[in-house]
């Protein structure tokens, strides 16, 4: 978070450049926006700082940025399946008798708070690739939903691994 207690406004101060402001910062999607308001045009350190916190929330809208303060994560080239919060994965598991299986899946996880992570499982053995698959997207979607109001935008289409 900002020193100015509100994410993506960060304050410039530079005495010899006579540059005294709010600089609002938002990126989305691998696209950045960026105004910088100066205290004097806005009449003071407090309406500048009030004006900066309504151009960003405008810029977050016209990005398709969802309005919370927490980190928004919608790509990844870390991400094996394309899809953030899905993995696939093979679970080591004890069957019958006790002896270790290890069985396909796909781990989906949230973060339903700050410092927070939930995961859960979506199994290939039981129901086919692309079905598991399928189901974790759904899943995923669905705790996006629980935590920010609405799905995020990815800008294409999952596609399975």
């Amino acid at each position: 978070m900002a020193k100015s207690g509100h994410k993506g406004i960060s304050r410039i101060d530079q005495p010899r450049k006579r540059t005294h402001g709010w600089y609002v910062r938002v990126t989305f999607r691998g696209e950045q926006r960026a105004k910088f308001l100066g205290d004097a045009t806005h009449g003071g350190k407090r309406k500048a700082l009030r004006e900066a916190v309504r151009v960003r929330n405008r810029l977050e809208r016209e990005l398709g940025k969802p309005r919370t303060d927490r980190t928004v994560v919608t790509r990844s080239p870390r991400s094996g399946t394309g899809v953030i919060g899905v993995q696939r994965a093979q679970r080591r598991d004890r069957g019958p008798g006790g002896k270790p299986v290890i069985r396909d899946v796909y781990v989906v996880t949230w973060h339903p708070t700050p410092h927070t992570t939930r995961r859960t499982t979506v199994s290939v053995d039981r129901h086919g690739e692309e079905e598991a698959f399928r189901r974790a997207c759904e899943l995923r979607v669905a705790k996006e939903r629980e935590v920010y109001g609405a799905p995020l935008q990815t800008g294409s289409p999952p596609t399975g691994s």
